[in-house]
């Protein structure tokens, strides 16, 4: 075969994931729960450099509490350039609490998908982000 796929994976900068991170439209968070990991899909806005979305009562808030560990992911397939890129962020989760935090989010237009309230912000500050892009293939 001789074609060394591995040689074709992009590492990104960290400017570059957090570039792709903006143009998203929604992102997994992981969490860790009773019964192993839960992944939930999130609408999100990058607020320098963090993550920040928003949740009503269940599941995802139950499992978050203040500095609880997470994985934050994004993907897309480009199909006009045929490439694949994927960011993963490596940190913590905590609600956005206090008089100033929670002021700043009234700026913040955090889209959501599904009706209901959604009244608590949360943020994602990463400790690791990491990023790779690469070609389509098939075989």
């Amino acid at each position: 075969m001789g074609d060394d796929l591995a040689s074709h994976v992009e590492e990104l900068t960290s400017a570059s994931c957090w570039t792709l991170l903006r143009e998203a439209p929604i992102g997994r968070i992981a969490l860790s729960g009773d019964d192993g990991i839960e992944v939930f899909p999130v609408n999100y806005v990058v607020d320098g450099g963090s993550v920040v979305f928003r949740s009503g009562i269940g599941t995802k808030l139950r499992l978050i509490a203040d500095g609880s560990p997470c994985t934050f992911q994004v993907d897309e397939i480009d199909v006009v350039h045929q490439l694949v890129w994927s960011v993963v962020a490596k940190g913590v989760v905590r609600p956005i609490a206090g008089h100033d935090a929670i002021t700043a989010t009234f700026d913040m237009e955090v889209p959501t998908w599904q009706r209901g309230p959604k009244p608590t912000y949360l943020r994602v500050t990463p400790t690791a982000l990491t990023g790779r892009r690469f070609p389509v293939t098939t075989s």
